[in-house]
């Protein structure tokens, strides 16, 4: 499943106040930070229960999200990549969001769109959310009770 949704509020493991284990973290949205963020999201779905499928799932996904954002979000400025990860109810839910140029601002036509492709095959689910105050979150989800990934 893949969305587009247009400033939709976060809601389910998102939502302030959750008490759900997390990781949050936020890095430059440059090449070398995608390692990281991809090496740190791997170490919580190993936390939180995924087996080495999904973990690899895990990190595949991260990596096109991560490298989409470095090649496409900041066109000339540096600015963040944010990080979060939650487990709820079975489900390791990753957000990828930054605070760029958003969806449609100029780079129509630029790369080939394998990487949502490969995303979407990777996941159980996922959404592309157009935040209102600018940028792009790129929302994942991954069934940790479902081993056949």
């Amino acid at each position: 499943m893949v969305s587009l949704i247009k400033g939709q509020p976060l809601s389910g493991p998102w939502a302030v106040g959750s008490q759900l284990p997390r990781l949050k973290e936020s890095y430059p949205a440059v090449a070398a930070s995608v390692p990281l963020a991809r090496q740190a999201l791997a170490e919580f779905a190993v936390a939180v229960g995924a087996t080495p499928t999904q973990v690899e799932a895990v990190r595949l996904a991260a990596s096109e999200a991560l490298t989409n954002v470095v090649q496409y979000a900041y066109r000339s400025r540096l600015g963040p990549i944010h990080v979060t990860a939650r487990l709820a109810g079975g489900e390791l839910w990753v957000l990828i969001a930054d605070s760029g140029c958003g969806l449609h601002a100029g780079h129509e036509g630029k790369g080939l769109g394998l990487g949502l492709a490969l995303i979407s095959q990777l996941t159980d689910g996922f959404s592309i959310v157009e935040r209102s105050s600018g940028g792009t979150e790129l929302r994942m989800r991954f069934d940790l009770a479902d081993d056949d990934r």
